[in-house]
């Protein structure tokens, strides 16, 4: 108990910037280290937002009881009756406290609206990242990236338009890919096509919620099977600055996207996830995203609406441990990356050539 409320009021200080620079370089540390002290960093500051919010409540509330006090009641009691010229005077004398109680009033019932639409949507993901949560309600900031909007423009013959769709990419060789859980959640049914532009029948085999990741198995018989995967998952993280890559699908063809490492950390302070300088549209959720030597680095799942080069990507640590925490019988297969990378020391045009047959456009309905 007495290391639980320690480690509250280290928090605290931390997110009040009253650790010194070593303290602060430490306790970052241990947050890359260890995600429920991450998760706990985020929850804290998520609290603390809203008891400001709350103060600055009872703030208001008091200064409306100021301005309600001011206002002379009997005058205006009197200004009830029909005397025109009375409610003119009544008003050329109370005019600036009436106007500054109206603002008030207008303005507490914008602010509580506010405060309770916040309450709501962090009370909505209690059991999920509260990141995630933020990403998702925060209209005004932030775009979840394929809750995407653009449904494909041209459909297989006798195939219904999708709703929505995404990216996702292989994670074996005999059919599991992963993308993001927020481009298939709620989906009746889910068909993802190929570079040759075939079509495939999948299945949802496990979701995780906490990374926003889900796992689709092809099950369709006409599926004979890739070759050797020829990326491998980097399990290191990669330094600001690195050139890093995509391919996605924001339209019918595979799209390449090019940019840098802009932040070690996503939104928010999210240490699970990439901020990176790349051009991404609505389709490019679930895309990989590689450095220059074809490693697997993460995973795009989000952009910051109007900042430039603010797009998020899930680190392939957390796409691993993902990956560990599904009981290999459930699988029958064991889903782990090949140590082997055949994309190094290639150019860019032949590693996306290679990874091209790899990645598939994602197609939800509903």
């Amino acid at each position: 108990m007495r290391n639980e409320i320690e480690l509250e009021a280290i928090i605290e200080d931390y997110l009040n910037g009253k650790l010194t620079p070593a303290e602060m370089q430490a306790f970052e540390a241990l947050r890359i280290k260890d995600p429920s002290i991450d998760h706990r960093v985020v929850a804290h500051k998520v609290f603390l937002e809203s008891l400001k919010d709350y103060g600055q409540t009872v703030a208001l509330k008091h200064r409306m009881d100021q301005a309600h006090a001011s206002i002379d009641v009997e005058a205006l009691s009197k200004a009830l009756r029909p005397h025109p010229s009375f409610i003119v005077n009544m008003w050329r004398k109370n005019k600036a406290t009436i106007g500054i109680a109206a603002s008030f009033i207008l303005l507490s019932f914008a602010m509580l609206y506010s405060i309770n639409q916040n309450t709501q949507q962090i009370g909505n993901v209690e059991l999920m990242r509260s990141e995630l949560g933020k990403i998702k309600n925060s209209q005004s900031s932030l775009i979840r990236k394929i809750n995407s909007s653009a449904a494909v423009a041209t459909e297989p013959r006798n195939e219904r338009p999708a709703n929505y769709g995404g990216t996702g990419f292989a994670l074996t060789s005999n059919g599991y890919l992963l993308t993001n859980l927020h481009v298939i959640e709620g989906a009746e049914s889910i068909t993802v096509v190929d570079n040759s532009g075939t079509p495939y029948k999948v299945r949802v085999i496990r979701t995780d919620s906490q990374y926003d990741l889900a796992i689709l198995k092809i099950t369709d018989d006409k599926f004979k099977g890739l070759s050797s995967l020829p990326y491998r998952l980097k399990s290191n993280t990669i330094g600001m600055g690195e050139e890093v890559y995509t391919l996605g699908f924001p339209k019918d063809d595979a799209v390449y996207g090019r940019g840098y490492v802009s932040s070690r950390t996503g939104y928010n302070g999210d240490t699970t996830q990439y901020q990176v300088s790349i051009p991404v549209n609505p389709g490019n959720s679930g895309g990989p995203l590689l450095d220059q030597r074809g490693n697997i680095i993460g995973v795009i799942s989000a952009k910051q609406n109007q900042v430039d080069g603010a797009t998020f990507a899930v680190k392939s640590k957390y796409i691993q441990e993902a990956l560990n925490s599904i009981p290999n019988d459930s699988l029958n297969t064991k889903v782990a990356f090949s140590k082997r990378n055949n994309l190094q020391g290639l150019s860019k045009t032949k590693q996306i050539e290679k990874i091209k047959d790899y990645v598939f456009m994602i197609k939800v309905y509903k």
